[in-house]
């Protein structure tokens, strides 16, 4: 359950030792998460490399129950490229990452057809393309964002303060004034009230960042970021959901105490990270 979703269910102790374990494990690794985003260079591609892996192979995971096999191997090794490339190819990142996919989808054709079996061959090689773009072409955003000269930094913090603000506001709007059902067949918690404190959530946070660490950022910056975060966030943590419904998994790992897997954290941000990234490069004035 994402955290802008209303709570339900569940004895009051069982609640509390989860908030406390999700305390404890958000206070461990948000400093780390900061710090090596702080950083840049290889320290933040270093990250979100393994971010990549891991999320891949929890969509594996969940499509199959399993992630095994070598073309399994091989889409969670690429994915945990992808946010490597704007390092290692800065001027032609996305081209490289085109030629991997590309390169990887023949393989992963070409190995079905060989091994069978046959009868779900478009689904398995389907599956096999969906993980890595899925769990690696937001970290890859957010590698690309990061190392954008001078203003790297703050639109990586962008990227972060329009999911977590979004999933706060959301939260508590959704918790004292959540009444009507925003997606009642995916997320049966998530309402149109927490949907619209989300908004104020992404945008609000925006502007705290602009006041207090990033005066580069302009007034547009805040509301257009704001805005499509707010929606896209929102957006891909439905997506996940409709993962875990159709595929009944209750969280997409066990990779953090308390908060589930990778996904099931990132979901908003894999969408929101190429939401900057598209912004800055081809949006932005």
């Amino acid at each position: 359950m994402s955290v802008s979703e209303t709570p339900s269910g569940g004895s009051a102790p069982s609640k509390n030792r989860n908030l406390l374990v999700r305390a404890i494990s958000g206070f461990t690794l948000l400093p780390v998460v900061l710090f090596l985003i702080w950083k840049g260079s290889w320290w933040a591609g270093g990250l979100l490399a393994v971010a990549a892996a891991v999320n891949t192979f929890e969509y594996y995971n969940m499509v199959w129950k399993r992630a095994g096999g070598p073309l399994s191997i091989l889409g969670i090794a690429l994915s945990g490229v992808l946010p490597l490339l704007p390092l290692l190819a800065p001027h032609r990142p996305w081209e490289a990452a085109f030629w991997l996919l590309a390169s990887f989808m023949m393989a992963a054709w070409a190995l079905v057809l060989m091994r069978g079996p046959h009868e779900d061959a478009p689904t398995r090689v389907s599956h096999l393309v969906t993980g890595v773009l899925y769990g690696g072409s937001g970290m890859a955003a957010m590698a690309a964002v990061r190392i954008i000269p001078h203003d790297g930094l703050a639109f990586a913090v962008a990227a972060m303060t329009i999911t977590w603000g979004n999933d706060t506001a959301a939260y508590f709007a959704g918790r004292f004034f959540g009444k009507r059902k925003l997606a009642p067949t995916v997320s049966p918690n998530k309402t149109w009230e927490g949907f619209f404190g989300g908004m104020a959530g992404s945008v609000g946070g925006m502007f705290i960042a602009r006041g207090f660490f990033f005066p580069q950022l302009t007034v547009l910056d805040c509301l257009v970021l704001g805005l499509g975060g707010s929606i896209l966030g929102p957006l891909g943590d439905l997506c996940e959901s409709l993962i875990k419904r159709t595929y009944k998994v209750k969280d997409s790992g066990r990779s953090i105490p308390g908060h589930g897997g990778f996904l099931d954290r990132l979901d908003a941000m894999l969408f929101n990270a190429l939401w900057v990234f598209l912004y800055v490069e081809f949006l932005r004035p």
